[in-house]
């Protein structure tokens, strides 16, 4: 199997995640989207913006709003967080941000060598003068990773402790 990486807009990928990503909707915006494909045919998503959390959105953080890969895919998830990170730190991004549900085991970002630095409780994006549309992942505890290089994690024992349950063949972090 050999996967190339692709370009592309975000009407494309926002299709993909619409159509196979386990737990979130396609996002509103993004500053860059990649694929990869597999004999020509999309097989992952990964999709890059500014940060949901205010005080994160400086210019200078990039959020990897969405990671989507079709099961089956061995190493798509890695190689889609590795290249976005890469791009990123290309574009002069100072702090590459992104989240896994606590329940989801983080594999494909340890394995870029990702940091877990933090540990988010629920969050309602909703705010006066703002409509948004609540999503059901919105009500569960997530994880906070780095991907920038130096990064320190959390203790490993608050995140081993809360991801027993493996991914099976992720098709993505909770991004």
């Amino acid at each position: 199997m050999t996967l190339k990486v692709v370009p592309l807009d975000l009407k494309r990928a926002n299709e993909f995640v619409a159509q196979h990503h386990r737990h979130n909707d396609p996002t509103n915006g993004h500053k860059f989207s990649i694929g990869i494909e597999e004999n020509g045919e999309l097989v992952g998503v990964g999709i890059a913006g500014r940060p949901i959390a205010r005080f994160l959105d400086n210019g200078r953080n990039l959020e990897l709003r969405r990671i989507c890969v079709k099961d089956g895919v061995s190493n798509g998830c890695s190689m889609l967080l590795g290249r976005l990170k890469r791009i990123g730190q290309l574009m002069g991004y100072e702090r590459i941000l992104t989240y896994t549900l606590q329940k989801e085991s983080g594999a494909s970002l340890r394995a870029i060598g990702a940091a877990c630095v933090s540990k988010v409780g629920p969050s309602n994006w909703a705010r006066s003068g703002r409509s948004t549309r609540h999503q059901p992942v919105y009500d569960e505890p997530k994880y906070r990773w780095e991907l920038q290089d130096g990064a320190q994690s959390m203790p490993d024992a608050v995140v081993k402790a809360s991801s027993k349950e493996q991914d099976p063949a992720p098709t993505g972090a909770s991004a």
